[in-house]
């Protein structure tokens, strides 16, 4: 099963690599559900796979100048915040709501995947308000310590959306968001929670492959057809786990 799940991996990496985001929160089902891990086990799993994956892809955004470092530092940095608290808290969390919460945020970064991307709302000025930043990034960063999903499906439109940043350059951007927060989550596990490193550290390599490939794909695949079968994929995974879970409280 091992083997399967670094396959797995490889399709959540490219997706990371491609999108800014959306590929991370398939990493909690498959070592939930595929490595038979815990909860809160997988969530605290998925958040050092969504940080080394986030950071690999990083690279190559940044070689190509699509990352707006002093908003995607200010942005992260404030998510910290937020990743860190709610992860030092989340052992407090029973297994079975922590990850209908889950759920829900899978249902939702498929909505994000599947409606419609709206027209910038801004001029391309390079930078966010510094309000806006603070407090989406507090909010986003709650969200990756909860239940070990990156929040690019939130991140990406905030810098596409509200900052007017070029869609490669909010995906870059994002990219190093996702990497500071879901840092500072893993931080906040660590204090309750064990890793199994062996599989963890297999699975992030198969990830990190897939987010190199992504990452060399970005302009060469049809954004649109991606995101919609990306988008059908969770909203398909989400009946999923919604169903094991059901399955073993009933």
């Amino acid at each position: 099963m091992l083997g399967f799940a670094a396959l797995l991996a490889v399709a959540i990496g490219i997706a990371l690599g491609l999108l800014g985001g959306g590929g991370s929160i398939l990493t909690v089902p498959i070592l939930r559900y595929t490595l038979d891990m815990p909860a809160h086990t997988a969530v605290a799993g998925s958040l050092f796979v969504v940080a080394v994956t986030s950071a690999v892809a990083l690279v190559s955004h940044a070689r190509a100048g699509r990352v707006r470092w002093r908003t995607g530092l200010l942005f992260g940095a404030t998510g910290m915040l937020g990743a860190y608290a709610a992860g030092r808290v989340a052992y407090l969390i029973p297994a079975s709501v922590l990850l209908f919460g889950f759920v829900a945020m899978m249902i939702a970064t498929s909505v994000a995947m599947l409606l419609p991307r709206r027209a910038r709302l801004a001029p391309p000025t390079g930078d966010l308000a510094v309000g806006k930043v603070l407090a989406e990034g507090l909010v986003v960063g709650a969200v990756t310590g909860l239940v070990g999903a990156g929040g690019g499906f939130l991140v990406v439109p905030a810098l596409a959306v509200l900052g007017g940043l070029p869609l490669p350059v909010a995906i870059g951007t994002s990219l190093l968001v996702i990497a500071m927060k879901s840092t500072a989550g893993l931080l906040g596990y660590l204090g309750t929670t064990d890793v199994p490193w062996t599989p963890v550290l297999m699975v992030t390599a198969a990830a990190v492959v897939g987010s190199l490939l992504g990452g060399r794909w970005v302009g060469r695949i049809d954004e649109r057809t991606l995101r919609r079968g990306f988008g059908g994929f969770v909203l398909a995974m989400a009946g999923v786990v919604t169903w094991q879970e059901l399955a073993r409280l009933l």
